[in-house]
């Protein structure tokens, strides 16, 4: 079952006061047994008595996982077990060791946890194996100059100055007391909660292990440790679903977007009308046929939001500054590729022709589709030469047309300098759909 971003919240302030009701009436080990039950919708990752569902693994660069031989697997779990232990339905660290890390591989989810700790300690979190959302003592003078004092909660990894690197509050308890971690991930999309504060609000996490591409599509979640005892208990997650990470992404829009699309009629829009149909909300084009569906209004610097979903092989395309003639690839600003880039017969492709790409003139970062058939969320914004493509939550395509001088097959594309033009969908006969089309012109 899913639920809304609002419901998840009201849940967790629900199951904290069901535990203090619980308190009050119940046997100190009836207490114990009571927390470990997760929330409704949650699961439990830690059971409170063993290393079920988790292995031993350090800073690794977890592209390089496959490559690791059972005999250096043995070699951390063993590690692991040395220094990491449970008293009393707490998972127990020592300061030392390799991380805590979960057998499975997490994308979009929630995750909900507990820790206390010691002076001078220093942890984090670790989401799909990056580093991290940082644990810390914000009273250690000696690591001000570095943000300590800032507080516990913020992406310490991502660059100086990058949104989400420092927390937006500091919340963190007193030493001895426990403290309480929501943890919101949508594509590289962070959210982060400390005590119930927001401390980061829908950053994006940047990949540490190599800042040109996006934070990895899944992962596993890894509980780093180093400097001090750190305990950890009420650890739960739960797995986001498709129509409720778009709703999340869609509440985070900027203002002063407008709808391009009623939801019943194509009324707004020109050019290749009647090879589009609109079938349950959603602007469709009819199979076998193409051409370039547009806007009526020409747009100069704007940024859409929309949400698409491919058959099995679709083709279609984004018209960027579309003169309202001509191949949109060429004659346009550019197309903005929409396509299944698992068909195979796409398998042999330039990767300048995969989903997100510029078509012929900058390639897409390749990974972060939703499964054939769901719907996916995308936002494009374009201002002067410059365009950015951010999928489902993850920043895929951030170039300066200006700047390219490699085209695909030598093509020249006259229209890449345009500085405006129209909007609209640019089919290749595939029934590619359309819904929630909004877009804003940016000053």
């Amino acid at each position: 079952m899913t639920m809304s971003f609002s419901s998840v919240s009201r849940l967790w302030k629900f199951a904290a006061g069901a535990a203090f009701s619980v308190a009050v009436t119940l046997s100190p080990a009836a207490i114990v047994a009571e927390e470990v039950a997760p929330p409704k919708g949650f699961e439990v990752l830690f059971d409170g008595t063993s290393y079920k569902g988790w292995h031993g693994r350090p800073h690794f660069d977890p592209r390089k996982w496959n490559e690791v031989t059972a005999e250096q697997r043995a070699e951390w779990d063993k590690d692991m077990k040395a220094h990491w232990s449970f008293e009393n339905n707490e998972l127990v660290n020592d300061g030392h060791g390799v991380y805590m890390t979960t057998d499975r591989d997490f994308g979009d989810m929630e995750l909900l946890i507990e820790y206390k700790t010691v002076a001078k300690a220093d942890s984090g979190i670790y989401l799909r194996s990056n580093p991290q959302v940082q644990i810390w003592d914000s009273t250690e003078e000696a690591k001000f100059n570095i943000g300590a004092n800032l507080g516990s909660g913020g992406l310490w990894n991502n660059s100086p100055g990058a949104p989400g690197k420092d927390p937006k509050v500091k919340a963190d308890k007193p030493f001895g007391e426990w403290n309480k971690f929501r943890i919101l991930q949508v594509g590289s999309r962070t959210s982060v909660w400390l005590n119930g504060e927001m401390v980061v609000d829908h950053a994006i996490m940047e990949n540490f292990w190599d800042r040109t591409t996006p934070l990895f599509a899944k992962g596993p979640i890894q509980l780093q440790t180093h400097g001090g005892e750190i305990r950890w208990r009420n650890i739960y997650v739960r797995e986001i679903g498709t129509e409720e990470a778009n709703q999340i992404l869609a509440s985070k829009q900027a203002d002063g977007f407008q709808s391009l699309f009623d939801g019943k009629s194509l009324e707004g829009w020109a050019g290749a009308v009647k090879n589009y149909e609109v079938v349950d909300g959603a602007i469709r084009c009819k199979e076998g046929q193409g051409g370039v569906l547009h806007t009526a209004k020409e747009y100069g610097d704007f940024q859409v939001a929309l949400q698409f979903r491919l058959p099995p092989g679709g083709n279609n395309g984004l018209a960027i500054r579309y003169p309202g003639e001509g191949d949109t690839a060429y004659v346009g600003m550019c197309e903005l590729q929409v396509l299944d880039n698992d068909a195979p017969q796409y398998a042999k492709l330039d990767p300048r022709q995969y989903h997100g790409s510029a078509y012929g003139m900058i390639a897409a970062k390749r990974g972060y589709h939703r499964p054939t058939g769901e719907w996916n969320y995308q936002v494009v914004t374009v201002k002067g030469s410059k365009i950015t493509v951010e999928l489902n939550g993850t920043v895929i395509l951030d170039g300066d047309l200006s700047t390219v001088k490699d085209l695909m097959a030598n093509t020249p594309h006259p229209g890449k300098d345009r500085t405006s033009g129209f909007f609209g969908f640019a089919g290749h006969g595939d029934a590619v759909e359309f819904r929630n089309v909004e877009i804003r012109e940016l000053k």
